[in-house]
Formats: structure tokens, C-alpha cells, sequence
């Protein structure tokens, strides 16, 4: 059995952002391994954008133009094209939350990853506890 106490928050130096003629936006990025688990694509309306694959892994992607902002504001869904090379790898349907801002908390492990441990609540929700002892004494 194999748990992330951690969050992965890597991020995607280069991408494209694409729309059709149906006004559907479409983003490019480098594939990453296995498929996604319900994932979600935060933005904060001005320039920075977190897709949130799974509970471990999330892609950063900063410096979106700022033509692409107001149709991405008010898009529902995307579709995330995921490239190995010029190959697809696997495409899925994302919804997209507008959100205030996005924060990274978290420890920068290189330039392009930041590793965030999950709080308490969350790593004993992943646990699985079923109980909860408190032991020792409160000073």
C-alpha cells in the first residue's frame, strides 16, 4: 500500500494555449506518467493557473497570455492535451474553477518542482484512521 503524505507541484515551463472555432480552449503540456484522477484547473483570472491532476501531482503554469485570460475566465471546461514529443499521449476534459488566488506553500525541491506536505487533518484522512488517541501530557 503506497501513500503520499505530499503534494508534487511541477511546473510547466513551456505550453500553448489553443482555441477553436467554437470558442473551446485547449491546453498543451508535457505528459506526465499515469492517467489523472479527477482533476481540476484552478485560475486566478490574471496570469497563473494550477492543474491539479490527482491528489499528488499538480502542474504550474504561469506567464498565461494576457489574450487567453477572458476566455479562460469564462470557460467550464478545457481539454489538456497531454504530448510526449509531437505524439499524444492522452487527452480528458477539465473543469475549470476561478479562484482568488493561487497559493504555493511549500518547499522548492529545483526550479521547476515544489514539494507541499498535506496538513494534519488531510495525511490522517489519507491514513485511513479509524481512531485517534491523544497521549501524554499538555504543558
Amino acid at each position: 500500500m503506497e501513500n503520499q503524505y505530499y503534494t508534487l507541484i511541477e511546473k510547466q515551463d513551456f505550453y500553448e494555449i489553443i482555441e477553436n472555432k467554437y470558442g473551446e480552449l485547449a491546453i498543451f503540456i508535457d505528459a506526465r506518467d499515469n492517467a489523472p484522477v479527477n482533476p481540476v484547473l484552478e485560475f486566478d483570472g490574471k496570469s497563473r493557473a494550477l492543474l491539479k491532476r490527482d491528489d499528488r501531482l499538480s502542474v504550474l503554469l504561469d506567464d498565461i497570455h494576457e489574450e487567453t485570460r477572458e476566455p479562460l475566465a469564462e470557460a467550464e471546461f478545457v481539454l489538456i492535451v497531454e504530448l510526449e514529443g509531437k505524439i499524444v499521449n492522452r487527452t480528458y476534459g477539465v473543469p475549470v474553477e476561478n479562484v482568488e488566488e493561487i497559493v504555493l506553500n511549500g518547499r522548492r525541491t529545483r526550479a521547476d518542482e515544489i514539494v507541499k506536505a498535506k496538513s494534519r487533518e488531510e495525511l490522517i484522512k489519507s491514513f485511513g484512521a479509524v481512531h485517534c488517541w491523544s497521549c501524554g501530557k499538555k504543558a
